[in-house]
């Protein structure tokens, strides 16, 4: 098995790769640390830390550029208080507005050029996001977090 299926399959069952399973990876793939660590940080779909309770990940290539994806993230941040991409500039930073139950995340093509602009919340996919839209997709998500709890 590949390095990269191996942290597919860690993510796939904990949600993450924990920095704890990097040496045991690096011994059993006769690797380095450095090298798995650099696999897991160049791709940006392994996460080192759990994810938000809700998680939106907005399409940020040029179809859904050109249909206003760049005008519904402001939208996004102002209506949660948090950052885009504020865990890949210091995994240890935290938005002061942003109290931890939703993560932003930036994408790049999630295959709906033609209904842009496109999200996934929760893995869930959406197309034709509105700030409308967006505002009841996200109280959606919220209530079912909360319905878990």
């Amino acid at each position: 098995m590949s390095l990269v299926a191996l942290l597919h399959a860690i993510q796939d069952d904990v949600g993450f790769v924990p920095p704890d399973t990097v040496a045991p990876l690096a011994r059993t793939m006769n690797l380095s640390r450095a090298e798995v660590h650099g696999v897991i940080t160049y791709y940006h779909h392994f996460r080192q830390s759990p994810a938000a309770p809700v998680t939106v990940q907005l399409c940020r290539a040029e179809a859904c550029r050109s249909m206003g994806t760049e005008a519904l993230a402001q939208h996004i941040e102002a209506r949660t208080g948090c950052r885009f991409d504020a865990h890949k500039h210091d995994a240890h930073a935290h938005d002061h507005a942003c109290d931890g139950a939703v993560g932003l995340e930036s994408v790049y093509c999630l295959g709906q050029c033609a209904l842009s602009p496109a999200m996934m919340i929760n893995g869930e996919l959406h197309a034709k996001v509105t700030p409308q839209k967006f505002d009841a997709l996200l109280a959606a998500a919220m209530k079912r977090v909360e319905e878990t709890v």
